[in-house]
Formats: C-alpha cells, sequence, structure tokens
C-alpha cells in the first residue's frame, strides 16, 4: 500500500491528519455556472488561499491544474451525471483509474448516492473502482450521500449508514452530508477507521460554514470537502485561506475571517 500511502500525503497534511479539498467538478452536472467561468482563475485562487487538493473532471485538469501559483494535489473525479437527466442522481463513470494515472493525479473519487432508483450500479461499479484503486496504489476518496424518496438526507442514522458503506467498499477517503450536530458526527467518525470529511451543505453565510466545520473538525473529521460555498464566494482566495486556518490551526471562525 506503499503507493497509496505517498499519494496520500499530497491531499492530507502530515502535520495535522486533515485537509481542505475543493471539489470544481460542477460543471459536469450544472453546466457554466458562477465561480467556474474561469477555471485558470479560481483554481489559481484556491491553491493560493491554500487548499491542499482540487478536484476535477479529466478534461479540466489541462486548465489550470499546478500551472500557476503554489502546488495543490489532484483527485480526478470519475462518476459524473447532469441535472437534465429525469434522475440526477444516477452517477455513472466516466473515467477510469488508469486515465487517471496518466494525467497524474493524486487520488480519484467516485460519487454514490445510497436509496437512489440506481443505487445497485453505482455500488457495483464502485467495488470495480475500489480493486483498480489497489492494483495501482490510488486513493480513493468514495463522495456518498443518502438521496431517495422518503429518505433524510441529514439524518444521523443514514449518514452513518452511508459512511460505513463506504469503509465496507473500500475507501481510503470519505466525504458526506454533516448530520447537523457535533455529537452525531462524533459517534460517526469514532466508528470509521477512515478519514471523513464534511460536504459545504446549502449556501450559507462566510461564519455559519466555518462554524460548522470547525465543529466537524472537533467531532473527529478530517477536514471539509467543500464546493460551491468555497468557489461561489466574493473572494474565493481569501474565503479558502479562512477555511485553512479553521481546519488545520484551530482558529476560530470570527478570528479566521478578520485576518488578511
Amino acid at each position: 500500500m506503499i503507493g497509496k500511502d505517498i499519494r496520500i500525503e499530497r491531499i492530507i497534511d502530515r502535520n495535522t491528519g486533515r485537509a481542505v479539498i475543493i471539489p470544481m467538478d460542477h460543471g459536469f452536472s450544472m453546466g457554466q455556472i458562477d465561480g467556474l467561468l474561469d477555471m485558470t482563475k479560481v483554481i489559481t485562487d484556491v491553491s493560493e488561499g491554500g487548499a491542499n487538493a482540487i478536484v476535477l473532471h479529466k478534461g479540466m485538469v489541462k486548465r489550470g491544474h499546478r500551472k500557476h501559483g503554489r502546488d495543490i494535489g489532484l483527485i480526478v473525479h470519475l462518476s459524473g451525471s447532469t441535472s437534465l437527466n429525469p434522475d440526477p442522481n444516477d452517477k455513472v463513470l466516466v473515467c477510469t483509474v488508469e486515465e487517471a494515472i496518466a494525467l497524474g493525479a493524486d487520488a480519484v473519487s467516485i460519487h454514490i448516492n445510497l436509496g437512489a432508483p440506481n443505487e445497485s450500479k453505482m455500488l457495483e461499479d464502485g467495488a470495480r473502482i475500489v480493486r483498480d484503486c489497489n492494483r495501482w496504489g490510488m486513493p480513493l476518496l468514495v463522495m456518498i450521500y443518502p438521496r431517495g424518496k422518503g429518505i433524510d438526507p441529514s439524518s444521523p442514522q443514514t449518514v452513518g449508514h452511508c459512511v460505513r458503506v463506504a469503509e465496507e467498499l473500500g475507501a481510503d477517503l470519505i466525504k458526506t452530508t454533516y448530520p447537523g450536530s457535533p455529537e452525531a458526527f462524533a459517534r460517526i467518525t469514532k466508528a470509521c477507521s477512515v478519514p471523513v470529511f464534511v460536504a459545504g451543505g446549502e449556501k450559507c453565510s462566510d461564519l455559519e460554514s466555518l462554524e460548522m466545520i470547525r465543529d466537524s473538525v472537533a467531532a473527529g473529521g478530517a477536514g471539509v470537502c467543500m464546493g460551491r460555498n468555497a468557489f461561489q464566494r466574493e473572494n474565493t482566495r481569501a474565503f479558502v485561506h479562512s477555511i485553512c486556518r479553521v481546519v488545520h490551526h484551530n482558529v476560530d471562525p470570527k478570528k479566521a475571517l478578520e485576518q488578511p
């Protein structure tokens, strides 16, 4: 597993054991949205803000990764669906582990929606990706959420179920929904043997986002994997810097926002 260990160190800070990951794969599902129109600029802003890694689809790697600013880890996303699909929760594989290796990826990621009509196919695809990742020594980030008819997306029970499925499947890193309280999240992270990251959640104020991140880290979380709540801020670079101060240095959210 030495290959995985080496690559994970490009994503998770070895001193804090935490990471700030900024997914920017949203254009595939949502189109030309605000914040992702100039990919080279936003990647530079995120890297200069201090993020540990970004998530991109394979076709976007050439748009700016490692061209400007400080170095930053690269996670290539293997799953996709669009908002135009009658079932946007149906994620299919659009890239392979081998393609990601050729692009210089430090890790790959897949998306699974538990409770969606095509859950079984997403799990089957996930199992195949795990086998490929183990063969090539490539870390796998599993983004997994409870989504489906009649399912509470933030229930501690369903979020915990998602985390357990990802762990049992063979994930090296897990991203999921914050279940609403530090106590509920602490129970989830304590029962999991791999790093668990919270998603950014619904759009909220700068302070509210940072407070959620602070609470999740205090409850044993490994950091945050935040997309639109980061790159759609008025000043992406400054906000990512504030996130990093909270995650890596345990700075109070209000103080983190005051720093330049």
